[in-house]
């Protein structure tokens, strides 16, 4: 958050250069409210292209096995320009590659998930994966692991056929 700080402020400060350069084109004719004004133009406008590319550039970043299950993009009154077009401002990653399958029930996988939120760390949580069952559960010790497809519908949350982690998960599985 630092480096985005120098980097907006780096940005104010090439706005205003801009601005100075073109009064000294102009001979001093363009007014000097165009100097805090492009200056303030190049700050906000870092600020919403850092917005806009922030989910791609952390999803270049995943290693391979690491796949995006979801995105969630918010549209906010404070940015107009959202209302436009949405931003991505979270998304959810699972490490596909590093799942492990339980002994006594093939159907079932242990997988890791990413939570990423602009601004802030990045989040990890464990959760348990029945192909068989198309459910999932959060990994606990008090997690019972089921033989067949039955499953306890208290501790786990059906999936439906389409849900990204299940696909994810189950599918290379499958073959």
């Amino acid at each position: 958050m630092l480096w985005e700080l120098i980097a907006t402020v780096c940005a104010g400060l090439a706005g205003a250069g801009i601005a100075l350069f073109l009064r000294k084109l102009t001979l001093g004719k363009t007014p000097k409210w165009i100097i805090p004004a492009l200056a303030g133009l190049g700050m906000l406008g870092f600020q919403i292209q850092s917005e806009y590319t922030w989910y791609e550039h952390q999803a270049s970043l995943l290693p391979d096995g690491v796949v995006v299950v979801k995105t969630v993009e918010e549209q906010a009154p404070w940015r107009p320009w959202s209302l436009v077009y949405p931003q991505t401002t979270r998304f959810i990653a699972a490490d596909i590659d590093n799942a492990a399958q339980n002994q006594n029930n093939q159907q079932v996988y242990l997988v890791d998930l990413y939570f990423f939120e602009r601004r802030l760390a990045a989040k990890r949580v464990t959760q348990v994966v029945h192909c068989g069952a198309q459910a999932r559960a959060d990994f606990t010790n008090q997690l019972q692991v089921p033989h067949g497809n039955a499953v306890d519908p208290e501790l786990w949350r059906d999936l439906p056929t389409n849900d990204p982690l299940l696909q994810a998960v189950c599918s290379e599985r499958a073959s």
